[in-house]
């Protein structure tokens, strides 16, 4: 209880944005970090789940007009989807005539430039989770510092504890805030990762299934496009 009424009277009720404005500089780092990381995420999320729209209804109705012969139909449709797997289908289906090797190529290479779009801006956020507790605790350094060299010129005896206390106390918010700023970094960092997973396997399957459509015994033939 004594211990109750030591700490209530050593630390006053604040609001976070006061915790926020004794943080200082480091704690307007952090929230430009945790701001940033906000963009990223949202961003990233809205683009993968476009990314992520099922293929099946488009390798269908490709397969259709490719068996028809109809490559345009084929390519119209690949336009309208706007996917990574609809333009790795695009890239296949225009090089229709072409050794099975060279379409092989032209759907890979479509490929890892759709991948590269894909995971653009996600490492971002795996910098701001290691970076962001690291910022915290210098700022708690700095801050401890500060507090210990504001007692330095204060008469011997005369140490205020309420001071000295309230000084590392609000020294230590730019550590809890660096670790939470960190954590939802970590935790979005690898939710996107593994959703950029999910689209590459979509991809892979995607790309299998157009290469097994061009091996099938007597296919139509078409010009290539």
């Amino acid at each position: 209880m004594k211990l109750l009424e030591i700490t209530q009277a050593v630390v006053p009720d604040q609001s976070a944005l006061d915790l926020v404005m004794k943080g200082g500089v480091t704690m307007i780092v952090l929230l430009i970090l945790c701001f940033w990381g906000t963009f990223v995420f949202i961003e990233r999320y809205l683009t993968i789940k476009k990314a992520k729209k099922s293929p099946k209804e488009l390798l269908k109705n490709v397969k259709s007009a490719v068996l028809q012969g109809d490559m345009q139909r084929a390519i119209d449709l690949c336009n309208e989807d706007g996917t990574p797997m609809a333009k790795m289908l695009k890239a296949g289906v225009k090089h229709i005539g072409s050794p099975l090797k060279n379409i092989e190529v032209a759907i890979e290479n479509v490929g890892k430039i759709e991948l590269y779009n894909l995971e653009k801006h996600v490492g971002v956020l795996g910098t701001i989770s290691g970076a962001a507790p690291m910022i915290g605790f210098l700022g708690t350094v700095i801050g401890m510092i500060t507090a210990f060299r504001s007692l330095a010129g204060i008469e011997q005896g005369a140490v205020d504890a309420q001071l000295l206390s309230t000084g590392i106390y609000e020294a230590m918010v730019t550590t809890a805030g660096g670790l939470i700023v960190g954590i939802l970094a970590y935790i979005t960092y690898n939710y996107l990762v593994r959703q950029v997973a999910e689209v590459v396997h979509q991809m892979e399957v995607t790309s299998i299934e157009f290469i097994d459509l061009l091996q099938q015994p007597n296919p139509k033939k078409a010009e290539r496009v």
